[in-house]
């Protein structure tokens, strides 16, 4: 037989004397401006972060993965020299990444401070 009825998408709650209560928007910003604030928000956040190797040497594999597949596919070179050409690549682009990542970290905190600093002396 058909349903007739949609199904719920969202869960109802029974309580012990049975009335139901059906949870809110409580995962949702109530309107654009406010999505638009909790995002700045959480941008900035994250990147406040200061540089980490790990994250640093995430971002070199999947850049030498990447390379070494060009490598093989793209210019028809045997797999074992794309390999080594993928290992050197990530040799290069581990340090780099992270100091690249330093630099720009170290350039945005410079530039925070100074935009407290010019809000202190507006202030006064």
């Amino acid at each position: 037989m058909a349903q007739t009825k949609r199904k719920r998408t969202r869960k109802h709650r029974g309580t012990p004397a049975g009335t139901i209560d059906r949870a809110g928007r409580t995962g949702r910003p109530k309107t654009r401006e406010e999505a638009k604030a909790i995002a700045r928000d959480r941008r900035a956040e994250r990147l406040d972060q200061p540089p980490t190797w790990r994250g640093s040497l995430n971002r070199a594999a999947i850049a030498a993965a990447v390379f070494a597949v060009v490598v093989i596919v793209g210019f028809g070179r045997p797999v074992l020299s794309g390999v080594l050409l993928g290992v050197a690549m990530l040799a290069i682009y581990v340090p780099l990444g992270y100091a690249t990542d330093s630099a720009i970290y170290k350039f945005r905190q410079r530039r925070k401070q100074a935009a407290a600093i010019d809000r202190r002396n507006a202030r006064k």
